[in-house]
């Protein structure tokens, strides 16, 4: 069975709207906007890049994703790198070209059969309301989180409010940083 990786940058209350200055979120740009930058505090984000072989992303995501991530050094590895989008609304002439292999997904009955064949981790990067779905109907083996020093108040979040029983999970790697981001490694117990 394939892993299935959540990665976020999230604020210590959880929100994970608008990270990298999207529009239309009051705080969009928060991981950099009076953040001191510090290398080390992303190097997370390269080992996520060779450790993957498969990215999975919701329909809004990639929309915001894929116009730009292709192009964009930072994201090399994911160029080449078989893509799954879980949409009911994309079809095939709404998938950009210049991206690699991708494939529509259209249920998480679907994820749940991608996660049996056989291969290396799937990363999902972003995705507020795909991570939530997946995370209630217990898809996700592993959390990468950035978690930044700021309380954010309203906006999207990475984690659910449906109500459930407790989900335990295994701190397995943590670094704190001179900025203030910490590194927390989950792995979801079952």
């Amino acid at each position: 069975m394939r892993t299935l990786i959540s990665t976020a940058f999230v604020s210590l209350d959880g929100v994970m709207e608008a990270p990298g200055g999207e529009p239309g979120y009051r705080n969009s740009g928060w991981t950099f906007k009076d953040m001191e930058f510090l290398p080390e505090a992303y190097a997370l984000k390269g080992q996520e890049q060779e450790e993957a072989t498969a990215l999975l992303l919701g329909r809004a995501s990639y929309e915001a994703f894929s116009p730009v991530w292709p192009g964009m050094a930072e994201f090399a590895e994911y160029r080449t790198m078989p893509k799954y989008v879980v949409s009911t609304k994309l079809t095939e002439g709404d998938l950009v070209s210049d991206w690699g292999e991708t494939t529509i997904l259209r249920s998480l009955d679907e994820v749940a059969a991608l996660k049996e064949t056989e291969g290396g981790p799937i990363i999902v990067h972003g995705s507020t309301e795909l991570n939530r779905n997946l995370a209630d109907a217990d898809l996700i083996d592993r959390y990468h989180l950035l978690v930044f020093p700021l309380l954010l108040g309203a906006g999207k979040r990475l984690f659910s409010d449906t109500d459930k029983d407790a989900q335990k999970l295994k701190l397995v790697e943590h670094e704190a940083y001179a900025n203030g981001i910490q590194k927390n490694v989950f792995e979801v117990v079952r």
